[in-house]
């Protein structure tokens, strides 16, 4: 017996979505820190990014609390994929 492609359920997951959502959020509002301070908010996430130092990231709007909450590697995943789509 074959299966139409009706009969097969396919699984739908929003988590992935949300999680990168999330972190675009966050990303965007210390980005909007960084640059509200004075800061060039490119080159200090970047250096965030590189070093995981959190001092790259101003305290202003507890920005540097909500960076922290982003996983680093699956940052950069996201970034690379996004960046070569």
């Amino acid at each position: 017996m074959q299966l139409s492609r009706t009969d097969k359920t396919i699984k739908f997951s929003t988590a992935k979505l949300e999680k990168e959502l999330e972190m675009k959020n966050i990303l965007t509002s210390v980005y909007n820190s960084l640059k509200e301070k004075g800061y060039d908010p490119i080159n200090q996430i970047v250096g965030y990014i590189l070093s995981e130092d959190p001092t790259y990231i101003t305290n202003y709007n507890n920005a540097r609390a909500l960076i922290r909450k982003i996983d680093r590697d699956e940052l950069m995943r996201v970034l690379v994929t996004s960046y070569l789509q």
